[in-house]
């Protein structure tokens, strides 16, 4: 398929991109268990590997943790809630099937911890802040965090911490992953929350005694609370890259300084700081002009020269009915690779299965995946 498409440097082609490539760069989808049946079997998967290499995908994020569950059996989980695995994959392993799979075709797997701090959506805390409670995330008024529909644990308080390290090497220890990912639920925590008993204690014992501000959005308060984030991020990638240096610890956060104003994620700080290989920020937009933005923001003011080659953005491929069109599509992919980024990372798997064509003309030159160890 063939039609040409205005940016910046003039007129280019679909053919003219695909021939522009590099061979070293992320070419990711993200794959999930809401809206898309792929991990309901093994032949599903089998199908969804075969699509994603034939359409030059390199890397799948597969969802592992959300709603209060894995998409793998978990001892950890068992232990917990009683129920070691998404009840939909019970007597299956999709974790395990999608490895095999992908690793065959020569993709990377990234195991994708969705909820992150997040314990459920819309289920009054679920099973573990119903198993837990002490592990609630409060607001100003005492009640339970509750913000877009996510319902949060406080990942302020190290039980909840060590409870997600703990989860996330579970699946390092027993998994040929390549890597692990968290979102703008990891870390992260809304801004409404850190008032909880632990939490106020802590403040107060480095405030001299002073109560943490009422207003959520206090520079200073926004600040102390994302240092935690930061905190747990150092954490998080020591403790991974101590068990396997070659895992991956990757982030694809929401955008700058909106990810910290709303949910304490001051991201620049984890990429320039060296402590996460691979940041891919949600640069979901529905307008070329405001995906230019973001990019020229996160390239001139965010993220330092020399990190750069480990920044990716995520394209928003599918959510609900909507699907960009391939104008669109072929548009910012060029103002990527005008950037000098050859590759990005879409959301999510069931959208690539509209424009095969495309992608396998834009991609037809398969890129190998880059080495991001630090």
């Amino acid at each position: 398929m063939k039609f040409l498409l205005c940016v910046v440097m003039g007129f280019l082609s679909v053919d003219a991109l695909a021939a522009a490539e590099t061979v070293t760069a992320v070419r990711g989808v993200w794959l999930t268990n809401v809206d898309s049946k792929v991990l309901n079997s093994k032949k599903n998967i089998e199908e969804a590997v075969s699509l994603c290499s034939a359409t030059g995908i390199n890397a799948i994020f597969v969802v592992t943790w959300n709603k209060g569950m894995t998409t793998y059996p978990s001892t950890i989980m068992k232990r917990l809630t009683g129920v070691e695995i998404d009840t939909q994959f019970t007597g299956r392993d999709p974790l395990k099937e999608l490895i095999e799979a992908a690793h065959v075709k020569n993709i990377k797997v990234i195991a994708w911890f969705e909820f992150g701090f997040a314990g459920s959506y819309q289920e009054d805390g679920g099973p573990l802040i119903r198993r837990k409670p002490e592990w609630a995330s409060r607001d100003i008024s005492g009640n339970l965090v509750a913000k877009s529909g996510f319902e949060w644990m406080n990942g302020f308080n190290p039980d909840v911490q060590n409870f997600i390290v703990s989860l996330i090497m579970e699946v390092v220890q027993r998994y040929s992953v390549d890597g692990i990912q968290g979102d703008d639920r990891l870390p992260a925590m809304p801004s409404e929350s850190g008032y909880d008993s632990y939490t106020v204690g802590r403040y107060k014992a480095e405030h001299g005694g002073a109560a943490p501000p009422e207003d959520g959005k206090d520079t200073a308060w926004v600040q102390w609370r994302a240092n935690i984030m930061n905190d747990f991020m150092k954490r998080l990638y020591r403790t991974v890259k101590e068990y396997n240096k070659n895992v991956l610890v990757t982030m694809a956060p929401s955008i700058y300084p909106w990810s910290k104003e709303e949910y304490l994620q001051d991201w620049p700080a984890w990429i320039n700081g060296g402590y996460v290989d691979l940041v891919i920020p949600q640069v979901y937009r529905y307008e070329l002009d405001h995906y230019r933005i973001e990019q020229e923001l996160i390239l001139r003011q965010q993220i330092d020269k020399d990190k750069q080659r480990r920044y990716y953005p995520g394209i928003l491929l599918k959510v609900g009915s909507y699907y960009p069109s391939q104008k669109f599509l072929a548009a910012m992919i060029a103002d990527n690779r005008r950037h000098g980024i050859h590759g990005e990372v879409f959301f999510f798997y069931e959208g690539l299965k509209r424009y095969p064509e495309f992608f396998k003309t834009v991609y037809k030159q398969r890129a190998e995946f880059p080495s991001l160890i630090q």
